[in-house]
């Protein structure tokens, strides 16, 4: 990327975020497994084994919604190690039908990750693609998303005296590192931006936007819109378009400098939940939410679920579960911080927790 600047010019955030992510040989995601203790984060399937079983439960629910229909597609985005879809089908095994129906599909671009979730889902035929594109047919869609959309690059932008610029990623002309710069003209922020309060916006202040996330859902939307069916995104951000600076690096559990070390840590940025919610109405979708995750997973049953296992398992086990659970629904860890989105097909029902 050095060697790329000082010969083109300085990248766009979302070109650097891309490429320190992934870059098919020295990506972030490509070559390693970033989840658990050993990695550098770690994600709700990985803290207890409920948030899987709830959301494959409330697959099975909306499929039952749908008038059961034969065949579906599952589908899980951004699948990690396979924990989430193994935890979901286990739990919807509660219908044989469910499974026996059922075409998964998991959305994923990581080969060391592909390898992990082949393994722990290696009792399922499970079929791998690289996007919502390569899921062929017309069948109904059920499709999960956890921690997916914060990964997927944004473009930001700055107030200047005269207008927005977009903050750029150039190199210090004394040590050669990298650092923020602005491009040289003003320019129109995206449309999803052009609210009140950002329009507004004194000098200094910075605006994200997510163009892969927006035509990730728009894509989404409008496939449930002919086919039918629901999405379930969950995911830290915020539930109206407003400014701030939210990319945010991560190394070790520890946060970290951005451009600490590219290709060896996770880089993020919050989700524009109103933005999302915004192109899927657009796409002709149903949306419900955002809801905060505490409060969805509460009306899901994950306090009486948890409480159930714990009678079953020994001392120690018991307390995972419940401190896990209370990590997932505490305001003052994950229950508020992360929030769940739902879109539907028009006109379908509403689905368990909204």
């Amino acid at each position: 990327m050095r060697a790329r600047i000082a010969s083109a010019g300085p990248l766009t955030v979302a070109q650097y975020m891309a490429e320190a992510l992934g870059h098919p040989q020295l990506g972030y995601y490509m070559g390693r497994d970033p989840l658990g203790r050993d990695g550098d984060f770690i994600t709700a399937p990985e803290i207890t084994q409920v948030f899987g079983e709830l959301l494959g439960l409330w697959c099975l629910d909306y499929w039952r919604c749908l008038g059961s229909p034969d065949p579906f597609i599952l589908v899980e985005a951004g699948p990690g190690r396979g924990t989430l879809m193994a935890d979901a089908i286990r739990a919807a095994a509660l219908d044989p039908d469910f499974l026996a129906t059922a075409q998964i599909y998991l959305v994923e671009t990581s080969p060391a990750l592909r390898g992990l979730q082949e393994e722990v889902l290696r009792d399922h035929e499970v079929t791998w693609v690289e996007s919502l594109d390569h899921i062929a047919g017309e069948a109904p869609l059920l499709l999960l998303a956890n921690e997916f959309l914060d990964a997927l690059p944004v473009r930001q932008f700055q107030r200047a005296d005269d207008g927005w610029r977009e903050r750029l990623v150039g190199l210090a002309p004394e040590a050669g590192s990298f650092c923020f710069c602005l491009d040289d003209r003003p320019v129109s922020l995206p449309h999803v931006l052009n609210t009140p309060e950002i329009m507004q916006a004194p000098p200094g202040a910075i605006a994200e936007t997510c163009p892969a996330a927006t035509a990730f859902v728009s894509q989404l939307a409008a496939r449930l819109g002919r086919h039918g069916g629901a999405a379930l995104m969950v995911d830290y951000g915020h539930t109206r378009s407003a400014t701030g600076d939210t990319l945010q690096a991560l190394h070790g559990h520890r946060p970290c400098a951005v451009f600490e070390e590219p290709g060896a840590v996770d880089i993020t940025a919050h989700v524009d939940f109103a933005a999302l919610a915004a192109a899927a109405l657009a796409a002709g979708a149903h949306v419900h939410g955002p809801r905060p995750q505490g409060a969805f997973l509460r009306e899901l049953g994950i306090e009486a679920r948890t409480a159930r296992l714990a009678e079953t398992v020994p001392e120690e086990a018991r307390q995972l579960l419940e401190s896990g659970c209370r990590r997932l629904i505490s305001r003052d860890e994950m229950g508020v911080l992360f929030k769940t989105l739902a879109i539907t097909g028009a006109p379908q029902p509403v689905p368990a927790g909204y």
